[in-house]
């Protein structure tokens, strides 16, 4: 078996699977908004959104012309087997999608704007490396994510006695800020803590949390859903256009911090959620857990 092999193939699929088939919790969230919104410009919107969701997945077409720059998630094992040649073996899968899925060419260098042509560059894609110590297999999540919702993403070093009140403000205004520029309905994923570099991380990662899982943290639970309630009383709506469905989910990570400092962050989602996530086990066989329709 050539594990490295595997893995490439593994991230061919993984990438094609979320340009083209959102999660079952996005497409819920997306269909409760539809019912529940009473503007009829933002129905219109939110019909429309579902209709490119359906037709996407029917044609195996990616969803949105933009599909963004990949990053990968990936928790290893403390047994899985050759470790070393993950990156090389994802670095080749976004390359074949590029050209396989199709994906749009995105990635360029920062200085010169020069396009790659392969969906790679110097760190692109991006993998966030973590160490699962209770099992012997690999997951790897493919989180691509366009430039319309990247663009919106804010980070701010406040007072400690701005405390909740300073976080809550921040992520208002950083929504407002944005308005229709993500592409709403959003999800916006808030980083708490920790240093600059961490914060920012966080509220990237947050995306990946399930909509439908409610935090186990009390306190941040009931923060989510405050957070939840204030974005969709802004009236942005569907597309920027006016509405109640602004949101279809705020979820949040956070970290301890210094007794001087509190971090906070705001990563915005726009609504193609794209993620997909499987499983690789050190004998080489693979479960695909996250993808596929939610009708």
């Amino acid at each position: 078996m050539d594990i490295s092999k595997v893995i490439e193939d593994v991230g061919l699929r993984l990438v094609s699977f979320a340009v083209t088939k959102l999660p079952q919790d996005v497409q819920h969230k997306l269909r409760e908004a539809y019912e529940k919104e009473e503007t009829e410009i933002g129905r219109t919107q939110l019909k429309t959104i579902l209709e490119n969701i359906e037709l996407a997945e029917e044609m195996n077409l990616p969803m949105c012309q933009d599909t963004g720059i990949i990053s990968f998630y990936v928790k290893v094992g403390r047994d899985f087997p050759k470790v070393h040649v993950i990156e090389d073996s994802l670095i080749r899968a976004v390359k074949r999608a590029t050209t396989e899925v199709p994906l749009r060419p995105n990635v360029v260098h920062p200085v010169t704007r020069a396009n790659s042509g392969d969906n790679t560059g110097v760190r692109v894609p991006h993998i966030e490396w973590e160490i699962d110590k209770n099992t012997d297999s690999l997951e790897i999540t493919a989180f691509p994510k366009g430039a319309g919702s990247e663009n919106m993403c804010s980070f701010k070093m406040l007072k400690p006695g701005e405390g909740v009140l300073g976080i809550k403000k921040f992520v208002i205004d950083t929504v407002a800020e944005a308005g229709g520029q993500p592409c709403p309905p959003i999800i916006v994923g808030v980083g708490i803590g920790g240093t600059a570099d961490v914060v920012m991380n966080l509220a990237k990662k947050a995306l990946l949390n399930p909509l439908d899982e409610e935090n186990p943290d009390p306190e941040i639970a009931s923060l989510e859903k405050e957070l939840y309630k204030l974005i969709n009383e802004t009236g942005i709506g569907p597309q920027g256009l006016g509405g109640k469905c602004t949101a279809i989910g705020v979820k949040i990570l956070h970290s301890y911090c210094h007794t001087a400092s509190l971090p906070v962050a705001c990563a915005i989602q726009c609504w193609a959620a794209r993620k997909s996530t499987a499983r690789v086990s050190n004998a080489g066989s693979v479960r695909y857990i996250t993808h596929g329709s939610g009708r």
